[in-house]
């Protein structure tokens, strides 16, 4: 499995309050970019699996509804994350 507990925990350790702390919006995005990632290299050497291909455009349709509540919220953690996570706007 490419996602493993231990790596959730760094991932939300690094971009939310703190390993135990799942529920920020940081948090969650930087695990949908993580995740987004891993996709977008497995479709780059599976053309034709459109599951992966579905799942892959749900994944950053809530990873973008996130970053509009959190740019609705404070936009200041909205810019902070985008720049962090390298994302484009």
């Amino acid at each position: 499995m490419y996602l493993t507990k231990e790596l959730k925990q760094e991932i939300f350790a690094k971009h939310g309050k703190g390993t135990n702390d799942t529920g920020t919006a940081e948090g969650q995005i930087a695990l949908f970019t993580f995740r987004i990632n891993h996709l977008t290299e497995h479709l780059k050497v599976n053309r034709k699996d459109f599951n992966t291909e579905r799942s892959l455009v749900k994944m950053v349709g809530k990873r973008r509804s996130l970053l509009d509540y959190l740019k609705k919220k404070d936009i200041n953690r909205y810019r902070a994350i985008i720049k962090e996570l390298n994302i484009r706007k």
